[in-house]
């Protein structure tokens, strides 16, 4: 057991497979967590994860996440405090309605695998 920490990072250290930008932070044997910007007026593609299950935190702007998941479908609006989830398959895709990039925290059970984890699907929205 090491004890681990770590400030978020000034630039990102990739580019999601879904078009945001990905600051690392840190992780354990069972999950991880990063940091996510969406700019403002983009809007990212549309994935589904091969095996993770997110959380998402949102931390700044305001914007909208779409999930699919069988005949479950869902669009909703998320502000600071809003927290959802990603559950393994689900469809999903981020748009930033705001005026401000769109900041928040995502944890992964278990850790991001890398970047084949994502694969592209039907968008929702026009990518931006």
């Amino acid at each position: 057991m090491r004890f681990e920490t770590k400030q978020l990072p000034v630039n990102q250290d990739y580019a999601a497979p879904d078009g945001s930008e990905i600051r690392l932070l840190l992780e354990v044997s069972r999950g991880g967590v990063c940091h996510c910007t969406l700019a403002s007026g983009r809007t990212s593609r549309a994935v589904a994860h091969r095996t993770v299950d997110e959380v998402w935190y949102f931390l700044q702007g305001r914007g909208q996440v779409w999930r699919s998941l069988g005949d479950h479908e869902r669009e909703v609006d998320v502000c600071p405090g809003t927290c959802l989830t990603v559950p393994v398959g689900t469809h999903f895709q981020v748009r930033n309605t705001g005026s401000e990039p769109l900041f928040f925290i995502i944890a992964t059970m278990p850790p991001w695998p890398g970047p084949a984890e994502a694969v592209a699907v039907e968008a929702h929205w026009a990518v931006s």
